[in-house]
This record gives C-alpha cells, sequence and structure tokens, in this order.
C-alpha cells in the first residue's frame, strides 16, 4: 500500500532540494506532495517547473500559503486552516530543511 507523504518546506535555500525529494517519493510509487510555507519563491527556472509537473503527474500536488506563489508560479493555494486538515491525512510528515 501507498503511504501519503508531505514535505514542509519553510527554509528558501532548502525548497527546491525538497521539491527534488518529493519528486523522488513519487517515483517511488508514494502519493508526495509538498508545501511551500512563508515564503515567496523566485523565479523558476524549466527545471524546477517540470518537477513539479512530475511531481502532479504521479497524483501528488505542490501547495503554497503565499498567493504570490501561486499567481506566478502555478502552485495551489493552501490556507493554513486546510493545511492542518491535510496533514491529518498523511502516513508522514517531512519537515525539510532548517527553520529560517
Amino acid at each position: 500500500m501507498s503511504k501519503k507523504v508531505c514535505f514542509m518546506l519553510v527554509h528558501p535555500d532548502y525548497t527546491l532540494d525538497g521539491l527534488r525529494s518529493c519528486l523522488g517519493l513519487a517515483v517511488e510509487n508514494m502519493y508526495s506532495y509538498a508545501v511551500v510555507l512563508n515564503q515567496t519563491l523566485p523565479p523558476l527556472d524549466d527545471y524546477n517547473k517540470e518537477n513539479i509537473d512530475w511531481i502532479r503527474d504521479m497524483e501528488g500536488e505542490v501547495y503554497s500559503n503565499v498567493p504570490a506563489n501561486c499567481e506566478n508560479e502555478g502552485l495551489e493555494p493552501l490556507s493554513l486552516e486546510e493545511l492542518g486538515q491535510k496533514l491529518r491525512d498523511m502516513d508522514v510528515i517531512v519537515p525539510y530543511g532548517m527553520m529560517p
């Protein structure tokens, strides 16, 4: 049975690496999700946009609670209340990277 895994990405220096790790678990047959919290992403290059598309192709998603990320980079919006509900459905929660 596939596990549901959520990566919590809060540090700007580790966000893109966390997205690659999220994709890696999706490839390993897990439902993998990422949440970019409280930071605005720099403009993503084609490589990182493709990683996000691959996560979605494997039935995962990349969310953010920052509207600029949703508008500029195409991430799905997610409020903190919605995040709390989503985390209840996860088997594993990964706080990826250090707190800023």
